[in-house]
C-alpha cells in the first residue's frame, strides 16, 4: 500500500497553522512535560512519570492515576518525535531519549510493560481485557516507537516496543492455551499496521487482522472472560455497558451503524481501513464506508465532533445531537480525523477530507485554549454556566478550559495531531497528486517541490507553484471544498469525487491560482434533530461560529437572529480574540415581563439587537460565561 507523504517532506508556512506549530512546540509540549512530571500548580496530579520510575525500581511508592495513564506518555512522545522531524531540538531529543530509558528499564523479561499491573496488581496481567487498557496503552506507546523511529534513526524505543508485541503475540490468538480477545478500548490494530509498515514483518499485521476478525465472534470473549474473574468489574458502574459500548457485539464486518464509545468506534474504524487497504480486503472496506455514512449522515455535530451523551462517552441513536448536554470528546475527533486520512487513501473521495477538515478547524482547535495551557475534553455546542455548576446531568460539560485532567488523555492527543499535521495535507499515490487541506506549506514530490500559499480559513484563494527540473506530467487534484460558493481557477480542469483535477504537463514556475467565494451560510439542521428545529447555526469557510456572553451580555436564549437578514464580516479589533473575523448581524431580544412563572399571553415584547458571532474555536476565551452555536431565526 502507498503510504503518502512523509511528514519530513512538507514543511507548513500558513498564516494560521504556523502559530499553532509554534504554540505546540514552544508551549504545549513543556506544558504538558510539566504535567506528566506533577509540575503545574493547581493542576491534576498526573503521576505519569512517577508511575514508570516506581515500576523501573528506581523510587518507591503507589501507582498514581488511571489504568491507563502509561498512554498520554506515549501520546506525549509521539508529539515530540513529529515537532523533532520538522523541527530538529537537541535538547528535546535528548528529554526524549532519557524517557525512553526510563521505559525501557520498566520493561519485564518476557517483553511486557505496563506500569499499572508491573505497580499495582502483578500478579493479575491479561486478566480484565475488557476493562483494563492494557492494549489500548500498549497501542500508544508503539505509535510514539514508530514515530521516533521515524523522526530520529534510533530502535532503542522502537525495539522496546517490538519486544511487547512479541509478547503479546505469544498471549492473543484462537491456538490452544492463548487467550482469544481483542482490545477493550481499540487503538493497537492502527499502531499494529504502523510498525508494519516500518518492519515489514507480517506477524504484526496478522495480530492487528486477528484483534479485527475476532471482535464480536461467538462465544462473545467479554462474557466469557467475565465469568472467569467472578463478574467483578474495574470500573465502578461499569456493569451497566453492554457489549455496544465496545464494538463488540457483533462482528465488526456485519455492523451497520457507529455505536458505543465514540474513541474506541473512530480508533477500531482507522483499524479496519489500515488493515483493510494492506490486505485489499473489499468486504471490510465495504464496512467502513458504511459506518462512515452512519457517522455523517445521522451522528456527528455541525463541528464535527461526535458522541452525544457523557453515559459511556458515546453514539446514542440515528438524529440525537443534544447541544448543552453533548460529550463531544476532543479525543473523539482527533481519531475521526485518523479515520478520514486512511478512508482518503482507500477512496480519492472529497467528502472525506472534507469532514477531516470541518473536525480540525472546529473541535480540535477548540479543544485547546489560545495560550495552549488549558483544554476542553467536552466541546458542547451550548454552555450556561449555572447549569454546568448545578444540574449532575451537566457537570461534565466545562465552562473553562481545565489546566489538566485526571483522565488527561485529550490535551496530548491535540499536541500530537498538531505536530503531525503536514502528513494530512497532502497526498501522492497512483491518482497522482491530491491537495486536501489548505493550508500553506512547501511539500517535496517525486521530481518536483509543491508550494501551496492558503488564505483558509478566513480568505478563499489559494495558489499553487510547481517548482521542477525540465518538465513534469502529472495529475494534481485540488479538492472542491463544501462551503465553497463560485470557484474559479486560473487553468482548465475537470472534476471528480470532489476534486478539480489538473492533468497536464507541468513547467518549473508554473502556478495556479484558485479563488474558493467563501459566503456566510445560514447552515439548518435536519428536522429530525429535535434539538435544533427552529434554530439556525453560521458558518463561513470551515469555521463554525458561536455568539457568546461576552457580546451579549446572559440570557443567550432570548436572542433571536432575523430571518434572511444580511449578515456582515467584521475583524475583532482587541483583546483575546483580536484580528479574528467575527460576523454580526441584526436580530432581536426578547424582554421579559414580569416574573410570574407561566402566562396566558405569547411573549410580544422585543427589542433590537445586533448579533455578534465568533469562531467556534475560540469561545472561552475571554472569562467565564454562556456560549451557544445554534440560535433561534
Amino acid at each position: 500500500m502507498n503510504q503518502g507523504i512523509a511528514l519530513s517532506d512538507v514543511r507548513i508556512t500558513d498564516g494560521f497553522f504556523s502559530r499553532y506549530a509554534s504554540l505546540v512546540r514552544t508551549e504545549v509540549i513543556p506544558y504538558q512535560w510539566a504535567a506528566l512530571n506533577d509540575r503545574i500548580p493547581g493542576a491534576e496530579k498526573s503521576g505519569c512519570i512517577r508511575n514508570f520510575r516506581i515500576a523501573a525500581g528506581k523510587e518507591e511508592g503507589e501507582f498514581t492515576g488511571m489504568v491507563f495513564q502509561d498512554s498520554d506518555l506515549g501520546k506525549w512522545l509521539e508529539a515530540v518525535a513529529y515537532s523533532l522531524t520538522t523541527n530538529p531540538d537537541a535538547q528535546l531529543e535528548a528529554t526524549a531519549d532519557e524517557v525512553i530509558e526510563l521505559v525501557a528499564s520498566a520493561q519485564r523479561e518476557d517483553g511486557y510493560l505496563d506500569t499499572y499491573f508491573i505497580v499495582k496488581e502483578p500478579k493479575n496481567r491479561w486478566k480484565n481485557i475488557r476493562d483494563c487498557h492494557e492494549l489500548y496503552c500498549a497501542g500508544h506507546l508503539l505509535e510514539a516507537a514508530v514515530a521516533y523511529f521515524r523522526a530520529t534513526g534510533k530502535r532503542r524505543f522502537l525495539d522496546v516496543m517490538s519486544r511487547y508485541m512479541d509478547c503479546i503475540l505469544t498471549v492473543f490468538g484462537t491456538e490452544a492455551g492463548k487467550i482469544p480477545g481483542y482490545p477493550g478500548h481499540e487503538e493497537l490494530e492502527l499502531a499494529l499496521c504502523k510498525l508494519y509498515d516500518v518492519t515489514g514483518e507480517s506477524k504484526y499485521l496478522r495480530l492487528a487482522k486477528y484483534f479485527i476478525d475476532q471482535r464480536g465472534q461467538q462465544p462473545l470473549f467479554f462474557i466469557e472472560e467475565l465469568k472467569t474473574r467472578g463478574d467483578t468489574f474495574h470500573w465502578e458502574n461499569n456493569d451497566g455497558y453492554d457489549l455496544r459500548y465496545f464494538q463488540a457485539h457483533e462482528p465488526v464486518r456485519q455492523q451497520q451503524d457507529a455505536v458505543g464509545h465514540a474513541v474506541r468506534a473512530v480508533y477500531l474504524y482507522t483499524g479496519m481501513a489500515d488493515v483493510a487497504m494492506r490486505t485489499q480486503d473489499e468486504e471490510l472496506k465495504a464496512a467502513c464506508r458504511r459506518l462512515f455514512r452512519s457517522i455523517v449522515d445521522k451522528r456527528m455535530y455541525v463541528t464535527g465532533a461526535i458522541g452525544s451523551t457523557h453515559e459511556g462517552e458515546a453514539f446514542t441513536f440515528d438524529y440525537d445531537l443534544p447541544n448543552d448536554t453533548a460529550y463531544a470528546e476532543t479525543c473523539a475527533s482527533i481519531g475521526l480525523i485518523f479515520f478520514m486520512k486512511r478512508m482518503l487513501q482507500m477512496d480519492h473521495d472529497a467528502i472525506y477530507a472534507d469532514v477531516m477538515e470541518r473536525a480540525l478547524y472546529n473541535t480540535v482547535l477548540a479543544g485547546m485554549g489560545l495560550d495552549g495551557k488549558a483544554f476542553f475534553y467536552v466541546n458542547p455546542l451550548e454552555v450556561l454556566p449555572e447549569a454546568s455548576r448545578e444540574d449532575p446531568g451537566k457537570h461534565h460539560v466545562k465552562p473553562e478550559r481545565q489546566k489538566w485532567f485526571a483522565c488527561a488523555c485529550c490535551p496530548p492527543n491535540v499536541a500530537r495531531l498538531l505536530s503531525d499535521l503536514g502528513e494530512y495535507i497532502y497526498q501522492q499515490d497512483d491518482c497522482g497528486v491530491t491537495v486536501n487541506l489548505f493550508i500553506g506549506s512547501r511539500v517535496q514530490l517525486d521530481g518536483m517541490t509543491l508550494t501551496q500559499t492558503s488564505g483558509v480559513p478566513f480568505d478563499g484563494r489559494v495558489q499553487l507553484t510547481i517548482s521542477c527540473a525540465g518538465e513534469k506530467t502529472t495529475v494534481l487534484r485540488v479538492r472542491k471544498p463544501f462551503w465553497a460558493g463560485a470557484v474559479s481557477a486560473s487553468l482548465p480542469y475537470t472534476e471528480d469525487k470532489g476534486y478539480l483535477v489538473f492533468d497536464r504537463v507541468w513547467r518549473d514556475g508554473d502556478a495556479l491560482t484558485l479563488d474558493f467565494e467563501m459566503p456566510v451560510r445560514r447552515v439548518y439542521a435536519n428536522p429530525l434533530v429535535r434539538q435544533d428545529l427552529g434554530k439556525v447555526a453560521l458558518m463561513r469557510g470551515p469555521l463554525v461560529y458561536c455568539i457568546e456572553q461576552a457580546d451579549h451580555g446572559p440570557n443567550l436564549h432570548l436572542l433571536s437572529l432575523k430571518q434572511d437578514a444580511p449578515v456582515a464580516v467584521l475583524t475583532l479589533p482587541d483583546g483575546p480574540l483580536c484580528g479574528l473575523p467575527a460576523l454580526t448581524a441584526p436580530g432581536v431580544r426578547l424582554a421579559p415581563d414580569g416574573s410570574a412563572l407561566y402566562r396566558s399571553e405569547p411573549l410580544r415584547a422585543a427589542e433590537p439587537a445586533r448579533l455578534t458571532f465568533v469562531p467556534y474555536f475560540a469561545w472561552g476565551n475571554r472569562g467565564l460565561g454562556e456560549m451557544a452555536v445554534w440560535v433561534r431565526e
